[in-house]
């Protein structure tokens, strides 16, 4: 369902966009360009203008309808359900003996010996 749905989404899509693109340019880009009332005066309806509010209201449907499948199928579930699977088993799988030597990852001790202390960045 959810597939069917969003194909009829797309086909929406696109057809908005090719009704869009086949209007005739009326005002010249809200107002500019001479006449001064594009934006106050109101023009007649005319059908590629009521197709385009056909198309754009299906198209929030759909958008709509979409959303709420998916937020049903995803109920219960959390992203960080999925990323974190797979985290555990890949650490465990490189090192099964459990020898792996941690010391040689540390950064190197300071000059002053204090192990302890941050690193602290100079300009030397």
């Amino acid at each position: 369902m959810e597939n069917v749905i969003l194909i009829v989404h797309l086909l929406l899509a696109l057809a908005l966009i090719g009704v869009v693109l086949m209007q005739r340019s009326e005002g010249g880009g809200l107002g500019m360009g001479g006449g001064g009332g594009a934006m106050s005066q109101r023009s007649a309806a005319t059908a590629m203008g009521k197709v385009t509010w056909v198309l754009a209201i299906a198209f929030i449907i759909t958008s709509l309808t979409l959303t709420v499948i998916s937020a049903k199928n995803a109920s219960g579930t959390s992203i960080l359900d999925r990323v974190g699977g797979g985290a555990p088993a890949a650490q465990q799988s490189a090192d099964p003996a459990g020898d792996l030597d941690t010391d040689a990852l540390l950064p190197p001790p300071t000059a002053g010996g204090d192990a302890d202390a941050p690193l602290v960045p100079r300009a030397d």
